[in-house]
C-alpha cells in the first residue's frame, strides 16, 4: 500500500500500512505527542526513519511523552531513541506502566490533539487513525491521562536513573 493510498477514518490491516500510518500520524505534530504502546517493538520504532521523525518533532520544542507495559526494548534495541532521551531530557519523558493494566493489549498515538492512530490489538495490525478527529482523540487522551496516573515509574537514562 501506497502512502498516498492510506484513507483516514477507515479500519486498515497490514505491519507497512500500519508504519505509514504512524508516520503521517507523527510528522503532522507540532507540540505533543502522546504514545502508549506495549514495548516499541511494533511499529518500526527501532529504525533510523523513525528516529529522524522523532527528532525533527523534538528539536522544534514538541513534547513527547510514552507510556509503555515495559521499557526493556526500548533501552536494549532501541539506542537512537535512548539516545534522544538524553539529548532531550527536558521534553521527552517515558512511563512504565503498573502491573495491573498490563492486560490492555491495544496501541495508540495521539498528535496535537487532533490526530490519532490507534491499533485495536497489538497481536493483529488492524488500526483506524485519522488526521482530524478531536472527538475521537478526546476520549484516547482521557485513557491516557489514566494510563500516566497508573505508571508505576518512569525511566530514566542518567547516571543515577539507569
Amino acid at each position: 500500500m501506497l502512502m498516498e493510498d492510506l484513507a483516514p477514518d477507515q479500519i486498515i490491516t497490514g505491519v507497512r500500512a500500519y508504519e505509514q500510518a504512524l508516520d503521517l500520524v507523527m510528522q503532522g505534530a507540532q507540540k505533543t505527542l502522546s504514545i502508549f504502546d506495549q514495548d516499541l517493538s511494533q511499529g518500526a520504532y527501532a529504525s533510523i526513519a523513525r528516529t529522524e521523525i522523532l527528532r525533527n518533532f523534538l528539536a522544534n520544542h514538541g513534547q513527547l511523552t510514552l507510556i509503555l507495559h515495559d521499557a526493556a526494548f526500548l533501552l536494549k534495541r532501541c539506542p537512537r531513541l535512548v539516545a534522544l532521551m538524553q539529548t532531550y531530557h527536558h521534553a521527552m519523558h517515558v512511563y512504565v506502566t503498573d502491573d495491573y493494566v498490563k492486560p490492555i493489549k491495544d496501541v495508540f498515538v495521539i498528535a496535537d490533539g487532533a490526530a490519532y492512530l490507534k491499533r485495536f490489538h497489538i497481536d493483529h495490525a488492524r488500526f483506524k487513525f485519522s488526521t482530524n478527529d478531536r472527538e475521537a482523540v478526546s476520549g484516547l487522551k482521557t485513557r491516557f491521562e489514566e494510563l500516566l496516573a497508573s505508571a508505576a515509574h518512569s525511566v530514566s537514562i542518567s547516571a543515577l536513573g539507569l
